[in-house]
C-alpha cells in the first residue's frame, strides 16, 4: 500500500469536493454570504491577512486541515522546534528558528544547547558593526568605510541583498552597500568602478571558501584592492569573512579575528539571520537587525501555538496546496505593493522552489501529484503594465499573493492612495472580472465585445501591514519559510536538502578545465554540449579589465 499522501481517503474526499467548488464563481461565494470577509480574514504578528477571494468555502478549510493532520502537521512542527533532524537526507536539524530565538530557551542539538553560540556571534556581529558605522574601524590608509560590498551566492546573496533593500531608509547615512554575486566579471566589474578602494569593506560569505564564483569574485576583488593600495597588508584592513574554513580564510590574507561563524544546521536560504546578514547589520544598525529577529521570533510563536484555523503559515500553505493539487494551478505570484520589497519575489523563489521543487519524497518514493509552483512576480504597479494582462485575461489560473503596506517608507503627497487604489483595484477585478452583460454597457460599440470581458474568478491573498519596518519585515519573511515547511509535510518532502543544485556544479567543474586548455577535450558530453564547447574555444577571447 502507498505511503503517498494522494492515495489516502481525505486527497479523494478533497478531489470530489473540488468538483463541487469548481463550477462556482468567487461572486457567487460572497452573494451567499456577507460575512465572508470576516470568516475568511485573520489578524496576527502585524499582519492582516485577507483570504476571502479564494475558491474556498468553509468546508474546504476543514478537509485541508484534515489532510495537514493525516500528514502529521502538528507532530512535525514540534520536531522543527525542538531540534531533531527534520532534514532527514543530510542528518541535520532545520534551526533557522533558533538564530532568532529571542527568548532565549535552550534549544538542543545532539543534546547541546546551540543558544550560547548563536548569542556570542551576535554580540562579535554587534562589535563589527558598531565599529564601521561609528567609524572607528579604518582602512589601510586611515580613512573611514563608506561602501560595503557582500560577495556571495545564493542564500548568501538574495536574502542579504533583500533585506538591505528593503531597509533602506534605515541606512547608515555614509554607507552603501553593493552586491555581488554572478560570476560574469560584468557584475563585479560595474561595481569596482564605482568604489574607492581606500574606503571600501570586503564581506566575503561562503561557508567552506571553495564556492567557485564567490572566490573567483573575491579573488578579483583582492587583486583589485592590492593594485590599487599597493600592499598585500591591505587585505586585512578591507576583507572580513563569513566562514567556518579559518585556514582558507588566513590563506586569503584575512584576520581570522575577523571571521564570523555559522553552522551546517541553518541552510542557505534560511541564514539571512546568522552571521550571513552581517552586511544587514553594517547597514541599519544591530538595534534594528534584532527587531527584525524580534518579528520573526513572533511569526515562530504564533507558528508554534496558533490553532490551524487561525494560523497564518497553515493557512496560506494549505490553501497553496489546493490550488496546485486540485485546481492544477502550476505557478503563483507575488506582488508586493510596497517598492521596497521589490527583491521580495526574488528571494522567494529561491526560497520556495528550492525548498520544494522535487519529485522524491523524505522516503525517496516518486510522487504522482504536483509539489511546487513557479514562483514570480514583481512590485505594483510595474508589473500593471506587463504581465496582468495574462492574469486576468489568459488562460492560467494563477494564485497570487498581494502585500500592501498602509504607509509607504516615503510619505510624498498623494502617492501612497495611488499604491493602495491600484492594489485594491486588482483584487477587486481579477476576482470580480466583468460579464458581457456588463461590459455591453459599459461600451458604446459591441464589435470588441468578447475583447473586453473579463471571467474574474482569479483568486487572491492580502497581506495587509502598517508599515515596512524590520520588525515587520522579520515577520514577513519567517512566514513564507513556514509556510514552505507546511507544504513540505503535507507533500511528504524534505524542504531543507537542495541536492537539485549539484548536478550542474559538478558536469561544470569537468567543463572549466576544457575552456581553460588549448588542448582536445578528453571529457566527452552529449554531443550539442560537445559541439557548443568547441565552437565557444573557437571564438573566444581574453580580456583583462582593472584600471
Amino acid at each position: 500500500m502507498s505511503n503517498l499522501i494522494s492515495h489516502s481517503a481525505i486527497w479523494a474526499a478533497l478531489k470530489t469536493h473540488q468538483a463541487y467548488i469548481a463550477p462556482i464563481h468567487l461572486r457567487e461565494l460572497f452573494a451567499l454570504d456577507s460575512q465572508r470577509f470576516e470568516r475568511f480574514s485573520v489578524k496576527a504578528c502585524g499582519l492582516f491577512l485577507d483570504y476571502s477571494k479564494n475558491r474556498l468555502t468553509a468546508d474546504t478549510l476543514d478537509l485541508l486541515q484534515q489532510l495537514a493532520v493525516e500528514a502529521r502537521l502538528q507532530d512535525w512542527i514540534v520536531r522543527l522546534f525542538q531540534g531533531d533532524k527534520v532534514n532527514n537526507t543530510e542528518q541535520r536539524a532545520a534551526l533557522h528558528i533558533a538564530l532568532r530565538n529571542r527568548s532565549n530557551r535552550p534549544i538542543l542539538v545532539d543534546g547541546k544547547d546551540v543558544m550560547p553560540d548563536v548569542n556570542a556571534v551576535l554580540d562579535k556581529m554587534r562589535q563589527f558593526s558598531d565599529s564601521v558605522r561609528d567609524g572607528e574601524w579604518r582602512g589601510y590608509t586611515g580613512k573611514k568605510i563608506q561602501s560595503v560590498v557582500n560577495i556571495g551566492i545564493g542564500g548568501s546573496d538574495l536574502g542579504p541583498a533583500m533585506v538591505t533593500r528593503a531597509l533602506k531608509a534605515y541606512h547608515h547615512p555614509r554607507l552603501r552597500s553593493y552586491f555581488v554575486s554572478n560570476v560574469d566579471g560584468t557584475h563585479i566589474g560595474e561595481i569596482l568602478d564605482e568604489l574607492d578602494p581606500e574606503t571600501t569593506l570586503f564581506i566575503i560569505a561562503s561557508k567552506t571558501f571553495t564556492t567557485q564564483e564567490t572566490l573567483l569574485n573575491a579573488q578579483s576583488a583582492r587583486q583589485w584592492l592590492t593594485d590599487k593600495l599597493g600592499n598585500d597588508k591591505a587585505i586585512a584592513k578591507h576583507f572580513v569573512a563569513v566562514s567556518t574554513a579559518k585556514d582558507k580564510v588566513i590563506e586569503f590574507g584575512m584576520d581570522p579575528a575577523n571571521m564570523f561563524e555559522f553552522w551546517d544546521w541553518v541552510g542557505g536560504r534560511y541564514s539571512l539571520w546568522s552571521a550571513i546578514g552581517l552586511p544587514i547589520v553594517v547597514m541599519i544598525g544591530m538595534d534594528n537587525f534584532e527587531k527584525l529577529l524580534d518579528g520573526a521570533h513572533q511569526l515562530d510563536q504564533h507558528f508554534e501555538t496558533a490553532p490551524f484555523k487561525k494560523n497564518l503559515p497553515v493557512l496560506l500553505g494549505l490553501i497553496g496546496l489546493w490550488y496546485s493539487n486540485f485546481f492544477g494551478a502550476n505557478s503563483q505570484a507575488v506582488l508586493p505593493y510596497d517598492y521596497s520589497l521589490s527583491l521580495f519575489p526574488a528571494h522567494l523563489q529561491q526560497l520556495i522552489m528550492e525548498s520544494l521543487g522535487k519529485r522524491v519524497t523524505r522516503d525517496g518514493d516518486r510522487v504522482d501529484y504536483s509539489t511546487c509552483p513557479i514562483i514570480w512576480g514583481a512590485p505594483g504597479n510595474n508589473g500593471q503594465h506587463a504581465f496582468y494582462q495574462l492574469l486576468h485575461q489568459g488562460t492560467h489560473c494563477v494564485p497570487a499573493d498581494f502585500l500592501i503596506a498602509i504607509e509607504s517608507q516615503y510619505q510624498l503627497a498623494g502617492h501612497q492612495d495611488a499604491v493602495l487604489s491600484n492594489a485594491l483595484a486588482q483584487t477587486h477585478a481579477l476576482m470580480m472580472g466583468r460579464t458581457p452583460e456588463e461590459t455591453k454597457q459599459a461600451l458604446v460599440s459591441n464589435e470588441s465585445l468578447p475583447h473586453r470581458v473579463f471571467p474574474g474568478n482569479q483568486p487572491t491573498n492580502t497581506l495587509v501591514y502598517q508599515k515596512l519596518t524590520p520588525q515587520i519585515l522579520g515577520t514577513l519573511i519567517a512566514l513564507y519559510e513556514h509556510k514552505v515547511f507546511v507544504q513540505g509535510i503535507c507533500w511528504g518532502i524534505n524542504p531543507f536538502d537542495q541536492w537539485g543544485v549539484e548536478l550542474g556544479k559538478q558536469v561544470a567543474s569537468t567543463l572549466l578545465p576544457a575552456l581553460q586548455s588549448n588542448e582536445a577535450d578528453n571529457v566527452e558530453h552529449d554531443l550539442s554540449t560537445d559541439g557548443l564547447l568547441k565552437y565557444l574555444k573557437a571564438h573566444r577571447y581574453s580580456v583583462t579589465r582593472f584600471s
